[in-house]
C-alpha cells in the first residue's frame, strides 16, 4: 500500500513538473468537478456561432437513429415468415408504423416476401448505408478530433469512405460535419491567437512560443469534441433508448424482465467507467503538457539552430529532445492505457448482462412463447438500449479526455487583455512625456525603476545611456504601454497615461526592438506594415534615410524579394536597416530606437544619426543605445543605474562634471568622439 502511494506521489509529483514546464504561469491543472462542468458549458456556447449548421447535423444525426426502428423486423419476417414458413401477421405484434409493409406482404409468396425484403434493404443502403450513419459518425468525429488540418488533406477519401458507410444521408452529414468542424476550428484558433497577440508584455515574457504553438494547433480541436459529445451524444441516447423501449414494450410487453436488465446497465458502466475518469483527466494533462513541452524545444533548436552547431551541441540537443519525445510518447501510452482498462471493465459489465439476456431470451424460444426470429428482434433491442444508457457514462469518460485542452485553450483567452484597457482617445502629441516619481517592480519583487523624473519633448533627441541592467528599456516599454508603471504617474501632453486607451496611444509611438523582428513577407510589405497605405516612393525615401535602399535594389527582386527564403539571406546590419525604414515609415509623434546602430558600420551610423536629427524636428526620438557616437549629439542625455537616473543633460554638460557617472562611463569605454574633452576632460 506504501509502495503504491509513493507510486502515484511520484507520478504526480513528474506531472506538475511537466505543467510548470510547458508554461510557467499555468500550473493548477487539477481540474475539480465544478470547474469541469463549468468547461463544458464554455465550450457548449460556441454553437451560438453555427446555429443552422449545427441544427441541420443535429437533424441528419437523430434521422439515422432510426435504424432500430425498422432493422430488426425485416431479419424476423426472413427468418420466420420466409425460412420458417409460418404465417405473415401470426404472433408478435408489429409496431404500428411497420404494418403497412406487412398488410402488404400477408398475400405474397415466401419468395416474393424475400424479393421485397431485399428491395428495403437495398434502398436503406442507398440512404443510410448498411450500418446507418451512427457507424460512420463515430469514424468521422474520431478522424475529425486531429482538426482543420488533418480534415481538408484527406477530404476525398472520407467522403468515400463516409459515402460507403453511411448512404446518401452520410455522406451529407459527413461533409456537414466536415464543413461545421472546420469552422469551430478555425473560429478558435483566430479567437485564441489573437488574445496571444494581445497579451500583455508582461504575460508575453511568461509565455513559451512552443507552447502557444501546441494550445492554437492541437488544443483547440478539444472544444470540437465537446462540442459534439456534451450535446448531442446524451441527448440522441436519451431519446434512442425512450423510442426503442417504446417499440419493445409495444410489442413484447410481457417481457418485462429483460427491460429491468437493461436498466442495470446504467450503474453497471457507472461503476466501470467512473473511477477511470480522474486518472484520464490527469493523464491527458499530462500528455498536453509533455506535448507542449517537445514544442518548445523543437522551436528553440531550431531559433538556434547555428548558435548549437557552432558550439558542438548537436548531441547534447538531440539528447534532450529524445528525451522529452519519449517522455511524450510515455505519457501518451498512459492515457491509452487508461482507456483500454476502461474499455476492459466496460466490456466486463456489458459481456454479463448480454450473458443474462442471451439466457432469457432463449429460454422463451425453447419453450415456444417466441420464435426464432423474435429473438433476434429481442437482442436487437436489449444491445440498443443497452447501448443507450451506457453512452451516459461513457461521454462522461470522453469528456475527461478533452477537458485539459480546452481548459489549456482558455486559460490563456482568460488572461488579461491589454487592448482591452479602454480611455479617451489621444490627439496629435504636441509636448511631450512626463514621468513623475515613476517606478517600475516585476511581477517576482525586482525593482527596475525607483523614482524617475523626466521631461522628453517633442522636438528632441532623448538617449538613454547606462550599464546594462540599469532600466533603460524597461523605461522605454513604459511610454507605449507594454508595462505600467507600478507608482507615480506617466502624462502625456498632460493626460494621464492610464487614462488613455492603448490603441491610440500606440498609434503614435512606433518601437524599433533591438532584436530584429522580421516577417516572411516582402521587403515591400516589412517596410509598410505599420503605414499599409504608403507609397512605393515614401517607402523608398525611409530606406534611404536607413541606409537601406542601396542593397535592397541590388537583390534579385529589389523590393519584392521575400523575406525567409534562400535568395534573402541578409546580414544582421541589413535587417536592422529594414526595421528602421519600418519605424520611420510610421510617422509616429515618437520614434523609439533601441541600440540601432549596433550592428551599423560607422558611415551608415553617421548617416542615419544625421536623418534622426532631421526626423526629429517634428517629433520625440528617444535612443537607447551604447554606442556613444550615436548619442552624443542628442539633445539630452540621460544616464541610469541600478533603475535610477544618475544625470541628464547634454553631452558637454554632462563632461563638465569632474565626477559624473556619465563622464566616468565615457572614460571606460574610451570615448572622445564627440567634442574631444574626453581626452582632456579638465
Amino acid at each position: 500500500m506504501t509502495d503504491a502511494m509513493e507510486v502515484k506521489s511520484s507520478l504526480r509529483s513528474v506531472e506538475a513538473g511537466l505543467d510548470r514546464a510547458a508554461h510557467s504561469l499555468d500550473t493548477n491543472t487539477d481540474t475539480n468537478f465544478r470547474e469541469t462542468l463549468r468547461i463544458v458549458g464554455r465550450g457548449i456556447s460556441y454553437i451560438k456561432y453555427f446555429k443552422l449548421r449545427f441544427t441541420l447535423r443535429a437533424l441528419l444525426f437523430w434521422l439515422s437513429l432510426m435504424s432500430p426502428l425498422i432493422l430488426p423486423w425485416p431479419i424476423k419476417i426472413v427468418i420466420d415468415n420466409v425460412i420458417l414458413g409460418l404465417p405473415i401477421g401470426e404472433g408478435t405484434v408489429f409496431p404500428p408504423y411497420f404494418m403497412p409493409f406487412m398488410e402488404f406482404l400477408s398475400d405474397k409468396t415466401p419468395t416474393e416476401i424475400m424479393a421485397w425484403i431485399v428491395v428495403l434493404s437495398a434502398t436503406w443502403v442507398v440512404l443510410f448505408g448498411a450500418f446507418g450513419t451512427g457507424a460512420a459518425q463515430a469514424w468521422t468525429e474520431a478522424f475529425l478530433a486531429e482538426g482543420h488540418d488533418t480534415a481538408t488533406r484527406t477530404e476525398n477519401e472520407a467522403n468515400e469512405a463516409s459515402s460507403k458507410l453511411s448512404g446518401l444521408v452520410g455522406l451529407v452529414e459527413f461533409r456537414l460535419v466536415l464543413r461545421l468542424t472546420q469552422a469551430l476550428n478555425h473560429l478558435i484558433r483566430v479567437q485564441l491567437f489573437e488574445r496571444i497577440n494581445s497579451l500583455s508584455m508582461k504575460e508575453l515574457n511568461d509565455q513559451r512560443i512552443g507552447d502557444s504553438v501546441y494550445r492554437i494547433m492541437y488544443d483547440t480541436p478539444s472544444i470540437t469534441n465537446i462540442f459534439y459529445q456534451a450535446v448531442l451524444s446524451p441527448v440522441s441516447a436519451i431519446w434512442t433508448f425512450c423510442v426503442v423501449l417504446a417499440v419493445m414494450s409495444y410489442s413484447y410487453g410481457d417481457a418485462p424482465e429483460l427491460i429491468w436488465l437493461v436498466l442495470l446497465m446504467l450503474p453497471l458502466q457507472c461503476v466501470a467507467m467512473i473511477p477511470f475518469s480522474r486518472p484520464m483527466r490527469r493523464r491527458a494533462q499530462a500528455s498536453r503538457a509533455s506535448g507542449s513541452v517537445t514544442t518548445g524545444n523543437i522551436e528553440e533548436g531550431m531559433s538556434n539552430v547555428l548558435a548549437v552547431q557552432s558550439l558542438g551541441g548537436n548531441k547534447r540537443e538531440r539528447q534532450r529532445f529524445g528525451k522529452d519525445s519519449s517522455e511524450s510518447f510515455k505519457r501518451f501510452r498512459g492515457q491509452i492505457l487508461i482507456a483500454i482498462f476502461q474499455g476492459i471493465a466496460s466490456k466486463a459489465a456489458s459481456g454479463l448482462l448480454g450473458l443474462f439476456a442471451f439466457y432469457l431470451i432463449s429460454n422463451r424460444v425453447i419453450e415456444g412463447m417466441l420464435t426464432p426470429g423474435d429473438y433476434g428482434v429481442l437482442f436487437y433491442y436489449f444491445l440498443w438500449l443497452g447501448g443507450s444508457l451506457s453512452a451516459l457514462p461513457y461521454v462522461w469518460f470522453r469528456i475527461q479526455e478533452s477537458i485539459p485542452g480546452i481548459r489549456r485553450v482558455f486559460f490563456i483567452m482568460d488572461l488579461p487583455n491589454e487592448v482591452m484597457r479602454g480611455g479617451r482617445e489621444l490627439p496629435q502629441i504636441e509636448q511631450g512625456i512626463e514621468f513623475s516619481n515613476v517606478d517600475y517592480t516585476y511581477t517576482d519583487g525586482r525593482q527596475a525603476l525607483r523614482n524617475i523624473n523626466l521631461t522628453a519633448p517633442i522636438g528632441q533627441i532623448v538617449a538613454f545611456v547606462g550599464p546594462t541592467g540599469a532600466g533603460k528599456t524597461t523605461l522605454a516599454y513604459l511610454i507605449p504601454g507594454y508595462y505600467e508603471p507600478t507608482g507615480g504617474k506617466m502624462l502625456v501632453d498632460g493626460i494621464d497615461l492610464a487614462q488613455i486607451s492603448l490603441a491610440s496611444l500606440r498609434q503614435q509611438v512606433s518601437y524599433v526592438f533591438q532584436e530584429t523582428q522580421l516577417f516572411s513577407d516582402s521587403i515591400l510589405d516589412n517596410i509598410r506594415y505599420g503605414n499599409r497605405r504608403a507609397s512605393i516612393e515614401e517607402v523608398k525615401r525611409v530606406a534611404r534615410i536607413a541606409g537601406a535602399h542601396e542593397f535592397i535594389t541590388n537583390l534579385p527582386e529589389g523590393y519584392d524579394t521575400e523575406l525567409g527564403t534562400v535568395t534573402s539571406k541578409l546580414s544582421v546590419g541589413q535587417k536592422q536597416r529594414i526595421a528602421i525604414a519600418r519605424g520611420l515609415l510610421k510617422d509616429a509623434s515618437i520614434l523609439i530606437l533601441d541600440e540601432p546602430t549596433s550592428a551599423l558600420d560607422p558611415e551608415t551610423e553617421q548617416y542615419l544619426v544625421q536623418a534622426l536629427h532631421e526626423a526629429a524636428k517634428d517629433k520625440l526620438v528617444i535612443i537607447i543605445a551604447h554606442r556613444l557616437s550615436t548619442i552624443a549629439d542628442a539633445d539630452k542625455i540621460v544616464f541610469l543605474k541600478d533603475g535610477e537616473i544618475q544625470e541628464q543633460g547634454s553631452h558637454d554638460e554632462l563632461m563638465q562634471k569632474p565626477q559624473g557617472e556619465y563622464r566616468q562611463y565615457v572614460m571606460m569605454q574610451g570615448a572622445n568622439a564627440s567634442s574631444g574633452e574626453e581626452s582632456n576632460p579638465d
